[in-house]
């Protein structure tokens, strides 16, 4: 039987893992949103030269990854009920961006 203190210490646990989860997310949003809104569309009304987009394109996309290994390791060490399957989810974002910084860093080579 657990005690209150348990009980309240697990809940912050869970809205903890939560939280980072949520943040991981939006900051794995980023750079989606610069590679595929940003950079093609919004620089070039602008009239801002391009040739920034895979630069900033590899730093976010470290960042996001970053973010998102993190939120994987708080939900394996907390209870939440999601936690297999929002730890599926960040890693298959982890996939994604992987794919983004690999086709940035080649536009970078080239």
């Amino acid at each position: 039987m657990s005690s209150p203190r348990q009980a309240r210490h697990a809940s912050g646990a869970q809205l903890d893992a939560a939280r980072i989860f949520s943040l991981s997310i939006l900051v794995s949003a980023v750079p989606c949103l610069l590679t595929y809104v940003v950079f093609p569309w919004v620089l070039p009304l602008l009239g801002v030269a391009g040739g920034v987009g895979p630069v900033v394109g590899v730093v976010v996309g470290a960042v996001a990854i970053a973010a998102n290994v993190a939120s994987i390791r708080r939900f394996r060490s907390s209870a939440h009920s999601w936690r297999r399957p929002l730890m599926v989810l960040n890693s298959a974002v982890i996939a994604l961006l992987v794919v983004l910084v690999i086709v940035d860093v080649g536009e970078l080579v080239s």
